[in-house]
């Protein structure tokens, strides 16, 4: 009877020990370090994890004024209708927040011997096959826990993001909302939300659980990050300059949100506040060739082509596939009257 009570005591402390690892892990990770943006939006992703995925080749449209006796260089462009800044990073989720379990390949034939919950056995089995990139499995496998478990905001959390990978953005939104539902508390479900709507075009709404997600974290950079973007889109550039400055406090080497920022500098027409935004990301990451080139577009707005030249150059010889560099090159070489230059650039834009 004395060896039952110390296999049965044994057998209760390894299931105390397991399920701290695991809920510990789960309910307090919101790193604010990038993104990297990146967020990277870079470095980028907050632990937002902001990888560069940003390219935005976007090109500027040079126009020229007919006069007579030909055609006179106007050195301000029309602005670009397209993105200078970048794009969210993996899924504008930060894995670490719902992946959090601290433990490597759990058998679950061990676990349910030793009395686990069958909602928690099926959840880490769906982190197994997340982690393999078998979507589908993950999915049967988060499902079951939830039927199990209806009140489970971790694997709903999960199957929501798994839905994002597969494109399933109003599906996502559904699992997001019902972990809401379950706790309004949590900035980080606001912000997956957020991100989910952002993709299917709601972005007011997403904007919406941005902010709701900074009101409960004021630092929690990766939905500040978000919101940037989702501003950006929006044309609501004194905002967004706003939030990058936020952003820039919590991470001041966050090479592409300095670059976000002079992105808004540029659609408000102040080039030097976007040169020199550009200037502190390409000082901070020297091959970013997205800054060179949005660079180069505020010195020739400022009537500087032979620095505009140069910083093109940088671009497309960091970045010879960069279509948007080939073509501001062009634009900038045709008005300064070298066509043949100018053809071959184009030539090559419409070669990538």
């Amino acid at each position: 009877m004395k060896m039952e009570q110390m296999k049965t005591l044994a057998r209760n402390c390894f299931l105390l020990l397991l399920l701290c690892v695991i809920f510990f892990g789960c309910k307090g990770k919101q790193p604010v370090s990038e993104l990297t943006y990146n967020l990277p939006v870079e470095a980028e992703q907050p632990t937002i994890e902001t990888h560069d995925l940003e390219e935005d080749q976007s090109s500027v449209n040079i126009p020229a004024t007919e006069k007579p006796g030909g055609i006179s260089v106007s050195f301000q462009t029309q602005r670009s209708l397209s993105d200078l800044s970048r794009r969210l990073p993996a899924l504008g989720v930060n894995v670490h927040e719902i992946n959090p379990v601290n433990y490597v390949n759990p058998d679950p034939a061990i676990l349910r011997q030793a009395g686990m919950d069958t909602s928690m056995i099926s959840f880490l089995s769906g982190e197994q096959f997340y982690r393999a990139g078998d979507y589908d499995k993950a999915l049967a496998e988060y499902t079951l826990s939830i039927n199990h478990n209806g009140s489970f905001i971790e694997a709903l959390t999960a199957r929501g993001k798994t839905w994002q990978k597969k494109g399933e953005h109003a599906r996502a939104i559904d699992d997001y909302s019902r972990s809401i539902r379950l706790d309004g508390g949590r900035a980080e479900l606001f912000n997956y939300r957020g991100y989910a709507k952002l993709e299917q075009g709601e972005t007011i709404f997403a904007i919406e659980d941005f902010s709701r997600a900074i009101a409960l974290n004021g630092n929690y950079a990766d939905a500040l990050i978000n919101r940037a973007h989702a501003l950006y889109e929006t044309g609501e550039y004194d905002k967004v300059i706003e939030d990058c400055g936020r952003i820039l406090r919590l991470e001041p080497r966050n090479a592409s949100i300095w670059n976000r920022r002079g992105s808004a500098w540029y659609r408000k027409e102040n080039d030097d506040m976007a040169i020199k935004d550009f200037t502190e990301a390409i000082r901070i990451r020297s091959d970013y060739a997205l800054a060179y080139h949005n660079r180069g577009n505020a010195w020739y707005n400022k009537g500087e082509p032979d620095k505009a030249l140069a910083d093109l150059n940088r671009a497309i010889a960091l970045n010879p596939s960069f279509s948007g560099a080939y073509n501001s090159r062009g634009n900038i070489l045709r008005l300064l009257g070298h066509h043949e230059s100018a053809a071959a650039d184009f030539e090559t834009a419409q070669r990538h």
